[in-house]
């Protein structure tokens, strides 16, 4: 049998009207969750994240400097899904306020070279990136 031959590529660009752009950016997202209600609450209390039904869903908008995405709830099992990370200014005291709201922690605060990050849990129990750039 013949050996395979690698070939390195180089990383495809977008395409955007038919010019190369930067990679493309995260710009939604979206959380499920059994309970809509409760997990609007909570996130708009714990961010200040404004929120607006649209139809079956709640749609969030996190400000000038955010992403925007949905809260929704799909009315079968997948009610629990998400993974993003928000930027803070203060993980310890964002970690304090989301246990003030019921919220719980997956993992504590870790320090890396560029920052520190931690990962909270929601009411629903969704896991939600926090970080604060140094």
């Amino acid at each position: 049998m013949a050996a395979r031959k690698t070939v390195k590529t180089k990383p495809r660009k977008a395409k955007v009207r038919g010019k190369a752009t930067e990679p493309c950016p995260v710009v939604h997202f979206e959380i499920g969750c059994a309970q809509r209600d409760g997990a609007v609450e909570f996130y708009s209390k714990l961010f200040g994240w404004k929120t607006r039904q649209m139809g079956p869903v709640v749609s969030v908008d996190t400000g000038s400097k955010g992403i925007g995405g949905n809260i929704t709830t799909l009315g079968y099992q997948a009610f629990q899904y998400t993974m993003f990370y928000v930027a803070v200014n203060d993980v310890d005291a964002t970690i304090q306020r989301a246990l003030e709201l019921g919220g719980k922690i997956m993992v504590p605060p870790v320090k890396i070279p560029t920052g520190t990050f931690a990962w909270i849990l929601d009411l629903e129990g969704n896991t939600i990136g926090l970080w604060q750039k140094d």
